[in-house]
């Protein structure tokens, strides 16, 4: 403990934020359904899972990582937009449980179909040229990589809140998850509405596991450990909130980050411990509304 320095906690930091980022992407596609279609998706790490390979498949066919930080989330959300459509859609309004039932049964569907294409075998990621090396941040070098995960994140977010705050159907959005019945006899299809959201969300899944897949490989098992790890960061945040899912994502990124540094045996169960201890101050997360499971 004595032989830790400065700069050794503050690069650990950093390396707390880059990891957090991935989880912010991924819960805050995870909150966007849940907050406007109240749909618990458990198939959302496989969205995660199938973004990492469809990167994967893009590169093989002679693209590049660049060209998948636009290709993989138009295809992962037109896919999430055929599942909402098909097979989601027809459990509305039959009770919460016949949705998060459904896409439990797809994610280990969705991960057989992977192995059955790709093979039960994990595959490196290679990290693209121009993000290769490190660079010094003040308090020592940092991997290139990962400073840009973070700036891609706050990209990501940026758009999102000028998409819901400053647009027109970012309005019909916020309105719908607070009253459908009021936005539906406005004449609104919310229909399409949550069609959208749900491609929105999963293509932002999608857009976290190809970022994730050159710090951790691609492997079918991928999204089942962060759909947990998520879950948490979305219960600590408040189910639904977007601003909860960001703020929880971060702190969650750093407190295993940090456990990793200090106590590497506790840096899993730091998570449920955080969890834990912030539901009994405040049993909705930082910025849930009560109620909204009922």
């Amino acid at each position: 403990m004595s032989g830790l320095s400065f700069d050794l906690i503050a690069l650990q930091l950093f390396t707390g934020l880059a990891l957090g980022a991935i989880y912010v992407l991924f819960a805050i596609g995870l909150s966007l359904i849940f907050g406007m279609l109240t749909v618990v998706n458990f198939a959302h790490g496989a969205f995660y899972m199938v973004g990492a390979y469809a990167g994967l498949f893009l590169v093989s066919m002679g693209g590049n990582f660049w060209i998948c930080l636009v290709g993989v989330p138009l295809l992962v959300g037109t896919f999430g937009m055929i599942v909402e459509r098909f097979l989601v859609r027809p459990l509305y309004g039959r009770g919460i449980d016949y949705p998060l039932l459904l896409t439990f049964g797809l994610s280990y569907i969705m991960i057989e179909l992977i192995r059955i294409a790709f093979g039960t075998s994990g595959y490196p990621f290679d990290t693209p040229e121009l993000l290769q090396g490190a660079v010094d941040i003040g308090v020592g070098y940092f991997p290139l990589y990962r400073l840009f995960v973070i700036g891609a994140t706050a990209v990501v977010l940026i758009g999102l809140w000028l998409f819901l705050e400053r647009t027109s159907f970012g309005l019909v959005i916020r309105a719908g998850a607070r009253d459908p019945q009021i936005v539906r006899v406005l004449g609104v299809d919310v229909s399409r509405v949550w069609l959208i959201v749900f491609g929105i969300g999963t293509a932002i899944a999608g857009f976290a596991g190809l970022l994730a897949a050159p710090l951790q490989g691609v492997i079918p098992e991928m999204g089942a450990t962060i759909l947990a790890e998520a879950f948490v960061v979305t219960v600590v945040g408040g189910m639904g909130s977007i601003g909860g899912a960001v703020l929880a994502g971060l702190l969650v990124g750093v407190v295993v980050s940090m456990s990793s540094l200090f106590a590497p045996e506790m840096a899993k169960v730091s998570i449920f411990a955080l969890m834990a201890i912030v539901l009994l101050i405040r049993p909705q997360g930082f910025f849930g509304r009560a109620g909204l499971m009922s």
